[in-house]
């Protein structure tokens, strides 16, 4: 055990989907994102037990992911690219029976011509200013693009975890503007869409962070525990210091534990003398700066020896972490290095 073991749990993960489904109505498909490699969890496992779970539809950042993908859940599924048909893509997207989410007016004529008669979908931009058509291009293409019967038609809300965001009610807006009355299904939300309620549900749902235990969906059961096995314990004096730069110096007798995990592993620097460990219930003090490979935490008031000590687990989330390293949840999960052992339950 000499690297830090990442602990997935993959009811957590099917749970968090059924909730997320429920909260929308029958009528409503539910998909899921599983975008970088699964947020972090590895897109393959996540994928097959999302699919036992009832996902019957993927959505994936590129189609080098949805290879990927599609090797590991089968012919069965439905995997949407958000990056659309991109320069080279047309064996992969052929090939793995992929369907790319259209962003602009070359997407479309590279995927009419290379692809005819191919699934597709049409993202637009209803105001994120970042990925899909805008409106007078839309305007211009729509027409053609009907008659080739787009599998769905998408945005996506840039402000949903914020419920009373002005933002939120303005792209509703424009894609009603930009869809109303087309002849095929439509998807505006992502997790917090999903929470804003059933007016931006439309025909499908496509949640991602909340199934892997982040904010902003509160009810969500955690997913992920990282476990950091203690390599080393020792007494430390008063006025010694730990670790690089000298930030830590002991007030009083103190027992410091080194554990491996570090920058490396996705544990960012800027959480150094910020964040806590816990050994089971009872948090321990990081202390001095994180740095490559090794933590230092103050273990002095226990009353017994720990192998290891967890830094995510469900008294300290991604949000958590986040939130003391100033960054968000999808920052940490996706963060998390490849040198984990990963074991997976559920």
């Amino acid at each position: 055990m000499g690297t830090s073991t990442l602990h997935i749990d993959l009811g957590a993960l099917a749970n968090n989907w059924r909730a997320l489904d429920a909260k929308s109505a029958d009528s409503v498909e539910t998909a899921a994102v599983v975008k970088a490699d699964g947020y972090g969890i590895g897109a393959g496992k996540a994928g097959r037990a999302l699919m036992k779970a009832g996902v019957k539809t993927f959505f994936v950042a590129a189609a080098e992911e949805g290879v990927i993908l599609r090797e590991a859940v089968g012919p069965s599924p439905r995997i949407c690219v958000f990056g659309g048909h991109m320069s080279g893509d047309a064996d992969m997207i052929s090939d793995m029976q992929l369907t790319p989410m259209l962003n602009s007016l070359d997407q479309i004529t590279r995927h009419f011509e290379a692809l005819p008669g191919h699934p597709f979908g049409v993202q637009l931009d209803t105001g994120m200013n970042r990925l899909g058509m805008e409106a007078n291009e839309w305007d211009a293409v729509r027409d053609l693009v009907m008659q080739k019967k787009p599998m769905l038609i998408m945005s996506h809300l840039a402000c949903a975890d914020e419920p009373d965001h002005p933002m939120n009610a303005q792209q509703l807006g424009e894609f009603h503007r930009m869809t109303d009355g087309l002849d095929a299904p439509r998807a505006l939300s992502a997790t917090g869409g999903i929470l804003l309620g059933s007016e931006f549900h439309f025909d499908l749902t496509r949640p991602g962070i909340g199934l892997y235990g982040g904010l902003p969906f509160e009810e969500a059961e955690p997913v992920v525990r990282v476990e950091c096995p203690i390599i080393q314990i020792r007494d430390v004096a008063v006025g010694e210091t730990v670790g690089y730069g000298n930030s830590w110096t002991a007030e009083v007798p103190s027992r410091v534990a080194t554990v491996a995990a570090g920058y490396a592993d996705g544990i960012t620097r800027h959480i150094s003398n910020q964040s806590v460990l816990f050994d089971a219930d009872t948090p321990c003090p990081l202390l001095g700066r994180v740095s490559m490979d090794l933590i230092t935490v103050d273990v002095t008031h226990l009353d017994h020896t720990p192998r290891s000590l967890d830094i995510l687990n469900a008294h300290q989330t991604v949000d958590d972490l986040a939130d003391i390293g100033g960054t968000i949840g999808y920052e940490v999960l996706t963060s998390l290095g490849r040198r984990y052992n990963r074991r997976y339950v559920g």
